[in-house]
């Protein structure tokens, strides 16, 4: 079974969409991520949605 679920986001500094890989073993969790256009730090929440996809938001760190 892969755990891993290629998502595409929007950086909450640059607007850049990006792809990310999230591990979904991460559900539930809040973790920090540099941007890979512009290095600012992104604070990323993983959960769960009922029909089995994941949702991820994407804040910019300190809001």
């Amino acid at each position: 079974m892969n755990t891993l679920e290629e998502v595409e986001i929007s950086c909450p500094a640059c607007g850049e969409g990006i792809s990310l890989l999230i591990d979904c073993c991460d559900l539930g969790q809040q973790y920090v991520e540099d941007c890979p256009v512009c290095c600012a730090p992104m604070v990323l929440t993983v959960q769960p949605e009922p029909d089995g996809d994941i949702r991820v938001e994407a804040s910019r760190e300190g809001d």
